[in-house]
């Protein structure tokens, strides 16, 4: 029996991972015997619980098309809304709406947290009878999903076009920091990541051959204010100048924490930064050349620029999309899609599955292996995994009128065919 597909996205977005949903879109398209519309819910997990579902297939051609170079999450919407114990009513809820909608495929695009999700909701409808197929499509800059020995997945679509910003951008504040160094002797950037090194990491490709008085800190390779106060003053000693990428989770003592709807650090919503808390320590001291530090923190920028996007991962966020169709009709239920890499000396993705449970379960850090004894750089090894997604070249950037043109869905919803329901964790109040 022919039934619908349903497209959630959730946790924070990406630069391509709207190629991952329009790859999900047309991969339906090419099983026109098992998979009837396709429909996307408005702001992910919350809009399933609402049910405000969008009909995806009814979308102009056009737009379509346009999600390929849409960064971020701004064409259906995305969510940090955490299914947990107390929220049982809230995964019945969740079978309650897909079955009304006659949704018989559910695709979810995120995270562990998604995955997690994703799971339950697999387990739960297979426990009532329910025939429904969920399957995952990876997502997440961080690159923190999998294992320590990259079987699960060897990186995660996002964090390429994530790592060729921090690739481009620290090119640039070289060119800065060399023409101010007179005076601005320190510049201090932040890198996402929360307790994962890979971003962080990636600013060194921007300086493979290691020509730059660059300075990385990893939150796994155990720096604090007092080593990193030592390792700038000896670099200044010697060059003058110093650059320095801080994970946004090194540690420099409370931050006036927030954070997010899963419960993680939401370091940008916090009362301070670690950058802002370097420099401000750093501008205490007296260097041991006149000058001072300066702080610069991307934020979100990270993951929403669209032209620092890979078109590596552009490519491989869209044909992932595709093979989590594939896999659903294939296998069904309990996936995720995944990507290895191949064996061959040329870089070559190679797409495969792995159990919805088993990435749930799953996180991973920068490799000790890979960051250098004095912990302040990466090996070699990390430039020849991470270099070669970055890409060449620009993406393709439609423009209008001297700006960026994204996509813009309909987003009229379809008419609710399940009764109202409240989310569990918006009774209340906030």
């Amino acid at each position: 029996m022919k039934t619908h597909a349903l497209v959630v996205l959730g946790g924070g977005p990406s630069p391509v991972i709207n190629a991952s949903l329009l790859g999900v879109v047309e991969g339906c398209r090419q099983y026109p015997d098992h998979i009837g519309r396709v429909y996307g819910a408005r702001h992910g997990l919350e809009g399933v619980l609402k049910e405000e579902i969008v009909d995806l297939s009814a979308q102009d051609p056009r737009e379509l098309k346009l999600l390929l170079n849409t960064p971020a999450s701004g064409s259906i919407g995305t969510c940090r809304y955490k299914l947990d114990r107390p929220c049982q009513e809230d995964f019945e809820r969740i079978i309650a709406v897909l079955a009304a909608q006659e949704i018989g495929y559910f695709f979810c695009i995120g995270g562990n947290d998604t995955m997690d999700t994703a799971d339950q909701v697999s387990v739960l409808a297979r426990e009532k009878g329910f025939d429904l197929v969920v399957t995952g499509v990876p997502k997440t800059i961080d690159n923190d999903l999998g294992d320590a020995a990259f079987t699960l997945i060897d990186h995660t679509p996002g964090y390429a076009s994530a790592a060729r910003y921090w690739a481009n951008i620290i090119q640039t504040v070289n060119e800065e920091n060399k023409g101010m160094c007179v005076s601005e002797r320190v510049a201090v950037l932040q890198a996402m990541g929360r307790k994962s090194g890979y971003i962080t990491a990636a600013a060194r490709l921007a300086d493979p051959e290691r020509t730059m008085p660059l300075q990385l800190y990893f939150a796994e390779a155990g720096h604090n204010l007092a080593t990193l106060t030592e390792n700038v003053h000896r670099e200044l000693r010697h060059s003058g100048r110093v650059i320095v990428v801080v994970n946004e989770g090194f540690d420099v003592g409370s931050l006036g924490e927030a954070r997010d709807g899963f419960g993680h650090i939401e370091y940008g919503a916090s009362q301070t930064t670690a950058a802002q808390v370097v420099v401000n320590h750093l501008n205490r001291l007296k260097f041991p050349v006149s000058g001072q530090a300066t702080c610069q923190v991307p934020g979100v920028l990270q993951r929403c620029t669209a032209i620092h996007r890979s078109t590596v991962d552009i490519r491989e966020a869209y044909e992932i999309g595709g093979q989590a169709v594939d896999i659903a009709v294939r296998d069904g239920t309990g996936f995720m899609a995944t990507i290895l890499r191949s064996k061959k000396d040329a870089y070559q993705p190679v797409y495969s599955k792995v159990g919805l449970k088993t990435m749930a379960n799953s996180a991973r850090f920068l490799p000790a292996q890979w960051i250098t004894a004095d912990g302040l750089d990466v090996t070699d090894d990390f430039i020849r995994y991470a270099q070669p997604l970055l890409g060449d070249g620009w993406p393709d950037m439609p423009m209008e009128h001297g700006r960026q043109r994204f996509a813009r869905l309909d987003m009229t919803l379809l008419p609710p065919q399940a009764e109202a329901y409240t989310p569990v964790k918006h009774r209340g109040g906030r």
